[in-house]
């Protein structure tokens, strides 16, 4: 152990007078007794230091020079020690290594994290004049997918090709892998279907593949797909379904989810297991969130992180500190994650001392050095405080120049403050970050319309169509009999439209009869306040809502998710119809959750 580098120039001292150790045994099983019998010694090897030691043998001897193929066995005895940096040291200096010897050190490097040098074995490999193989390309392939090179991944495809391995089931599951990993759904897809034998990789690697690039309906579809092809469900899939009803807000879902986790015995692995904590939260469900949570024995920093952020995005703060400080009594250090929730819980509920004073301790108490999101998060607690100069100054004082998130955060505040100045102040700013950020345009809009500014307004839907900026269009979905049913605004494609329509319509009259006023401010447009009234009363979570009132049972939750924000006159109005039909109501919109009872929002109007 004592020699640094076996390169072959250096005598290792000898402990016994013959390379071996004190007590005249040598370290392996196998004592080498002719040449040959050294690749049984480096196979025997199994420790580090025996290995250091067998190799430091051969080297001195002058082995490797009469056996060349005793350095490769070396290189594959680092290998199977995980010595990776050793064996990568060596394999640059073993004389025309093997395509088994390249497949053995790419396959090492792809498990060990080194992607970027797992390539560069691979141009190695082609450059010596060597074949790739079948056992090559699936290494290769995953460490695309790990960096997201489509680029590399895509010659990579055509190299599989060329050399005609991408028949192979194993190359073929690590291409749908690689282009779902790397954003390319459609060619993982296509991959896909032309592949003649599906194993549960394959399947797996396309519905964690949808469920990475957001398309959560599409993961739900394929796990169906999957379980009548009579796959079973793995620990991935599960974790994809129940990230895809999580953001779906499809309680129904999420419950034959874990069901089927319980069923697979799966309900005890820690991430399954806080997955579905997760999807009781984002669907609405604290109450079971928090007793699948209680149920996990060994909670990582991962479960506990979960926890507090579903404490925060239904408005619980004090819920969520409690939360956070039983974490750090149970012995377990909170990351980046846990911070940028614990502040998140404090902006949604309005504790600012406390919000800053848990920014402080990220550096002060955990050595955690705050990153752009954490800026964002305390920008957004000032802001919403009214702080809008404190946070303006707490901008300056960064240690790194503030992106789109940190001015839109602030922008946000000046909508809700009506602080127009400074909106306009910092409207130039993010223009001169970034030109193509829809929330901006939309906010500044917002800003320019609660001041009648219709000119400007005009202004910037101009600088929208003319940066070729598309506004998202508000969807909301709401869960019946098994089906989620999606509501947009104005939309008159559902089935039920008729009655929808007529009972909103009475539904408005008796709202003003208890003194709703339509807040006509957030309609943006320069027409008439009644055309603006009309124009707000039709709005995506309204529809999706009076559908649940028509279809669902009396004493049911209504639950309805929204892609964005609320606006502040359907949460005026979905507290009147909340005491009207005395329902609990609860929406998710961008931001968090809203738990209307009795003609009360949980959030206090502070969101």
């Amino acid at each position: 152990e004592n020699s640094q580098q076996c390169n072959g120039t250096q005598r290792i001292p000898s402990i016994d007078g013959r390379f071996g150790l004190a007590n005249n045994r040598f370290p392996c099983r196998h004592v080498p007794r002719d040449d040959n019998d050294h690749f049984l010694l480096l196979k025997s090897c199994a420790r580090p230091s025996h290995l250091k030691q067998a190799h430091a043998r051969i080297l001195t001897l002058g082995l490797h020079r009469r056996i060349p193929t005793l350095l490769s066995a070396a290189t594959l005895a680092y290998l199977s020690l995980s010595l990776l940096d050793s064996a990568l040291l060596l394999f640059h200096s073993v004389p025309s290594p093997s395509p088994f010897l390249f497949n053995m050190a790419i396959r090492a490097c792809a498990a060990g994290g080194r992607f970027h040098f797992a390539l560069s074995l691979y141009s190695t490999l082609l450059s010596s004049g060597l074949r790739p193989d079948k056992f090559t390309f699936p290494f290769a392939l995953r460490s695309c997918a790990a960096l997201s090179d489509l680029r590399v991944g895509k010659l990579l495809h055509q190299h599989s090709l060329c050399f005609g391995c991408a028949s192979d089931l194993f190359v073929g599951a690590a291409l749908v892998d690689m282009y779902s990993k790397c954003g390319d759904v459609f060619c993982a897809r296509q991959m896909f279907d032309k592949m003649a034998n599906r194993d549960l990789v394959c399947w797996t690697s396309m519905i964690s593949g949808y469920a990475h690039n957001g398309l959560t309906m599409e993961t739900l579809e394929f796990f169906r797909l999957m379980q009548l092809s009579s796959m079973k469900p793995n620990r991935v899939s599960l974790l994809s379904a129940l990230l895809a009803c999580g953001r779906l807000g499809a309680l129904r879902g999420g419950e034959c989810f874990h069901c089927l986790a319980i069923k697979t015995r799966f309900e005890h692995d820690v991430l399954v297991a806080t997955a579905v904590v997760d999807m009781y939260a984002k669907c609405g469900n604290l109450e079971l969130a928090r007793l699948m949570f209680d149920r996990i024995d060994s909670k990582d920093v991962v479960c506990w992180s979960t926890m507090v952020a579903g404490f925060g995005y239904h408005g619980l703060a004090r819920e969520a500190i409690s939360t956070f400080d039983n974490m750090v009594d149970d012995g377990v250090t909170p990351n980046a994650t846990t911070f940028t929730s614990l502040l998140s819980a404090c902006s949604h509920s309005g504790l600012s001392e406390e919000g800053r004073r848990y920014f402080d301790s990220m550096n002060l108490k955990y050595g955690i050095e705050p990153k752009m999101n954490h800026y964002a998060c305390m920008v957004d607690i000032l802001g919403r405080a009214g702080k809008l100069q404190e946070a303006e100054e707490f901008i300056k004082q960064m240690p790194m120049e503030p992106d789109t998130s940190i001015w839109v955060s602030l922008l946000g505040a000046c909508r809700i403050h009506g602080d127009l100045d400074l909106g306009e102040k910092i409207s130039d700013k993010i223009m001169n970050t970034d030109h193509n950020h829809a929330g901006y345009f939309v906010l500044l809009s917002n800003v320019y319309a609660a001041k009648s500014r219709w000119t400007d307004v005009e202004r910037v839907r101009k600088l929208m169509v003319g940066r070729r900026v598309n506004k998202d269009q508000g969807i909301s979905l709401i869960e019946f009999n098994n089906q989620l049913h999606k509501f947009g605004v104005d939309d008159k494609s559902h089935p039920h439209s008729l009655e929808i329509y007529t009972y909103l319509d009475q539904l408005s009259v008796r709202m003003k009869q208890l003194g709703y006023v339509p807040l006509v401010d957030f309609a943006l447009h320069d027409v008439d306040d009644e055309s603006k009234e009309i124009a707000l009363s039709y709005h995506s979570e309204r529809l999706a809502i009076v559908f649940g009132l028509i279809n669902m049972n009396p004493r049911s939750v209504i639950r309805v998710t929204k892609n964005l924000r609320v606006c502040g006159d359907c949460h005026n109005a979905i507290k009147f119809i909340s005491k009207i039909e005395s329902r609990v109501i609860i929406v998710r919109d961008a931001n968090r959750f809203h738990h209307f009872e009795n003609g009360i929002c949980s959030c206090h109007d502070h969101w």
